[in-house]
């Protein structure tokens, strides 16, 4: 069941519905919660409030591993590593960001769209010489972001099937092996470490070796750091989009099949919708922390609410995009109507999400061309029937029966 009909299940049920179905906390003032592991926390959903946790420099995310700072997470992975440029705050954050954020810009974005249209029609072309019925998975959604992150990096050579078992212990949640979590880890920073001293040596057009030129004319960032970005930008390089694009054609097709005609007849209206579903559908479940975790540096009003410093809270930013006062409209009303306002999706301030436009390209295509060229498209098993793909911090399905 989902919003479509008035009802939704509980983020405490999480673990086989769609996301799409999941029931978002309220917007309200600043309340009191807990994480998994029992430390207390600020959790944050009204939208204004939300961005202003975000953006305000008195947030901070280095402060989460200072030596005071309360247990967060048992969890090993990616994300939680200290020397992330994701967990660095101020100047030291946008030294790192800085060697990557001309490669994102929407200007350089648009310069792939001919190569991700081709790379989508080839998909395509492979599914219809194959026949239905077909898995919209394995066929379609996980090739096409690893083929796009794999080609901005310049590591074609590395198996799809190695990249997956990395990503999938890179962004480990709860419930995976923590020795299995640290030999996955340290095998890719291994290959991390040698494909960054390989384009060193013999730079290319990729953005590994735009990273490490620019790191070295520059200066003052440690070779860890580095390590640690390419692990970050080949993860988040393709699960933000396998995740988004999964997650809306089990929607799509499941439950407003209605649409299907008009996203294949009209690019813009894929973008609006592409924008819409991004908006909406949380990319992470409620299983190991409510939101985005950040720490008071000092002591801070939010919402009415006074939070001491050394405080962490919680920011909610699927709640947020949920807010009534900002986005009236039904959540998954009129899909292809132009946002209220800047989405929460990817974040906002000095942490915004640099590969905001890649991830919105791919979508935009992926849904546009899948359903001009595939008009009759349809899941062959109901959405009670679909397998998770669970153990990390995004959920999507792990395969989409389908025919035509």
């Amino acid at each position: 069941m989902s919003d479509t009909d008035g009802t939704a299940v509980e983020p405490s049920d999480h673990a086989l519905v769609p996301m799409h179905c999941l029931k978002l906390p309220e917007p309200g003032p600043p309340r009191r919660t807990t994480l998994p592991n029992g430390t207390p926390v600020w959790l944050i959903t009204r939208y204004g409030d939300v961005r202003k946790v975000l953006t305000d420099a008195r947030f901070t995310r280095s402060l989460l591993f200072a030596p005071d700072a309360p247990p967060l997470t048992d969890n090993l992975n990616l994300g939680n590593d200290p020397d992330s440029m994701f967990n660095k705050d101020g100047q030291e954050h946008l030294r790192v960001r800085r060697t990557i954020q001309r490669a994102f810009t929407p200007r350089a974005i648009e310069r792939w769209r001919p190569w991700v249209t081709s790379v989508v029609d080839g998909l395509l072309d492979e599914l219809v010489r194959r026949g239905a019925p077909t898995d919209l998975i394995t066929g379609y959604t996980l090739p096409l972001p690893v083929a796009v992150i794999s080609r901005l990096m310049g590591m074609e050579e590395l198996r799809t099937e190695q990249l997956r078992h990395w990503s999938e212990h890179a962004f480990a949640g709860a419930g995976r092996d923590a020795q299995d979590v640290a030999v996955a880890l340290r095998e890719f920073s291994a290959f991390a470490a040698e494909l960054l001293a390989e384009r060193r040596g013999s730079p290319g057009d990729d953005l590994v070796s735009t990273l490490v030129l620019t790191a070295d004319r520059n200066g003052g960032i440690p070779e860890t750091q580095l390590v640690n970005l390419v692990c970050g930008l080949v993860v988040a390089g393709h699960e933000t989009t396998l995740t988004v694009l999964g997650n809306a054609m089990l929607y799509l097709l499941g439950e407003r099949p209605e649409t299907w005609a008009r996203i294949g007849s009209d690019e813009e209206a894929a973008g609006l919708l592409a924008d819409r579903l991004l908006h909406l559908i949380p990319l992470g479940d409620y299983g190991d922390r409510p939101g985005s975790l950040l720490r008071t540096a000092e002591d801070v009003e939010v919402g009415g609410v006074r939070i001491r410093a050394g405080e962490v809270v919680a920011a909610d930013r699927s709640a947020a995009n949920r807010d009534p006062e900002v986005f009236p409209s039904a959540a998954h009303g009129s899909l292809f109507a132009p946002l209220e306002g800047p989405t929460l999706a990817f974040g906002a301030g000095q942490h915004y999400c640099p590969g905001t436009w890649l991830a919105r390209l791919q979508l935009r295509l992926a849904l546009n061309r899948l359903a001009a060229r595939l008009p009759d498209l349809r899941l062959t098993v109901p959405l009670s029937a679909v397998e998770w793909r669970l153990g990390t911090t995004t959920r999507s399905p792990l395969s989409l029966p389908a025919a035509w």
